[in-house]
């Protein structure tokens, strides 16, 4: 009899807190349900997953950290003066990024876009051979095998010539990496490998294990520098045996300003999972002004759990609102929350062409099945969903009315928008969007359009499989 009443006790309190917790209301709710429904089970998934934490001392250490890396941020601007219409009015969007988190936006870059496996690797280890100074590199995936063993060989060649190699992966996601000799060799020929965000079961009481680094950053002498969706991994080697063929990625190559603006992100990471400081601003050649590179005017987004919570979303339902001929939006994980649903198909109904491109088939079923319930009614909004059969399409990507891209690490699921470290390129420029909607093309040819009518007829066991998981969303 004790142990019923400390049971709902124990429940009972810990929905109290919940509630105070003030999340979203379909968050809350699903959390509450899932705790008075399953009890033991509930409280226990709660306490491993419900809230943001990152521990006491990292948490600390981060805001400790930040303020000198926002006035870093803050003095760009002063240091790299507009060539071109120095008079260019600042989109609301940038406005918003700016107030938000203190990013400015950089002018006069030159961004290539990448979109195969050879293309993005020849060019990254040429990069890696032309270092002189510093190699840096972020990645939420490293994968021993093909071209992830051709990377290390650079690092290893460029380490080797007294190039400053650090490494920084996520614990989790380049567990592979860390079980291989790769590691050992790098550290052999001088370069510093480090894991980010390492999950130590005892913890899980104070910190959260599910929380990443999920960037992608390749930072070369404050020259040059990567972002997008591709890991360290060669298609050719990886979850080969997960039957949705090999992942499709796209990359940007920077040059210009906002190189220094990625270069930053990742010296602020570095000192928050070493302690280490490894960028300061008297740091020659990490903090020489570079010269006009193109045309682009780019901001750099970093998000997380550490930093401004919600902006994420706050950014994506403005791009989403303010669209006003066409939108489209690729992503391999498409798990939204009512707000992007509503933006999405008002949308659609004001007459935006609005096209979502996904994969056909998923890696993870769970997503998969609530997708496919959120596809279902956007498309009943007019809302075109295309279902990529090239492979899973990793590529995270937004073109808006031929003016404006997102394009980074960040998936469209609750994972992506509150839990992982991300980055994103927000870029102000109408050649840079033209040239990713144009690869945005190629992946709705290689598509099928999603079937409304055969969703509408679909059976009753698949309903109810596909509402489930949606209900599962907030949980994700």
């Amino acid at each position: 009899m004790w142990w019923y009443a400390l049971d709902w006790l124990v429940s009972l309190a810990l929905c109290g807190r919940v509630i105070m917790r003030r999340r979203p209301v379909g968050v809350s709710l699903a959390w509450i349900s899932l705790i008075l429904l399953t009890h033991v089970f509930g409280v226990f998934t709660y306490l491993l997953f419900g809230e943001l934490r990152l521990g006491r001392g990292r948490a600390a250490r981060a805001r400790r950290i930040h303020e000198p890396y926002a006035v870093w941020l803050r003095a760009l601007p002063g240091r790299y003066p507009r060539e071109s219409d120095p008079d260019r009015p600042e989109p609301a969007l940038a406005r918003m990024i700016q107030t938000g988190i203190d990013v400015p936006v950089l002018p006069d870059n030159a961004l290539t876009l990448l979109s195969t496996t050879d293309a993005i690797f020849d060019a990254l280890i040429a990069d890696i051979d032309a270092a002189q100074h510093t190699c840096h590199l972020a990645f939420y995936i490293w994968f021993p095998g093909g071209w992830g063993d051709r990377v290390a060989d650079a690092v290893e060649r460029a380490a080797a010539r007294g190039v400053r190699c650090r490494v920084l992966l996520d614990a989790i996601g380049s567990a592979a990496f860390f079980k291989s000799p790769l590691p050992a060799r790098l550290r052999a020929a001088g370069a510093e490998v480090r894991a980010a965000l390492p999950a130590k079961p005892w913890r899980f009481l104070f910190e959260r294990l599910d929380l990443r680094l999920h960037r992608k950053i390749a930072a070369l002498d404050n020259q040059v520098a990567y972002t997008g969706s591709m890991n360290l991994v060669d298609p050719a080697h990886f979850k080969q045996d997960a039957g949705v063929g090999q992942w499709i990625d796209a990359m940007a190559r920077l040059q210009g300003p906002a190189v220094e603006a990625l270069s930053v992100t990742f010296v602020e990471d570095w000192e928050l999972e070493t302690g280490e400081v490894c960028g300061t601003l008297d740091h020659k050649p990490e903090t020489t002004p570079q010269p006009a590179a193109g045309p682009s005017d780019v901001q750099v987004v970093p998000s997380g759990p550490a930093g401004h919570s919600g902006l994420m979303k706050s950014i994506l339902l403005q791009v989403i609102y303010e669209s006003r001929s066409e939108l489209v939006l690729t992503t391999p994980y498409f798990v939204p929350d009512e707000a992007l649903v509503t933006a999405l198909a008002s949308a659609a109904l004001r007459g935006v062409d609005v096209h979502l491109v996904v994969p056909a088939k998923n890696d993870s079923k769970l997503v998969d099945l609530a997708s496919r319930a959120f596809e279902g009614d956007l498309a009943e909004s007019g809302v075109k969903i295309h279902l990529f059969e090239g492979g899973l399409l990793h590529t995270k990507s937004i073109t808006a009315d031929g003016r404006l891209s997102l394009f980074g690490s960040l998936n469209l699921d609750p994972r992506s928008l509150d839990l992982n470290f991300e980055i994103t390129l927000a870029v102000y420029d109408p050649d840079f969007t033209a040239r990713l909607g144009a690869l945005q093309q190629t992946y709705i040819q290689d598509s099928r359009p999603f079937d409304l009518a055969v969703w509408r007829a679909r059976p009753f066991t698949t309903k109810f499989a596909e509402n489930t998981a949606r209900l599962a969303g907030p949980l994700l």
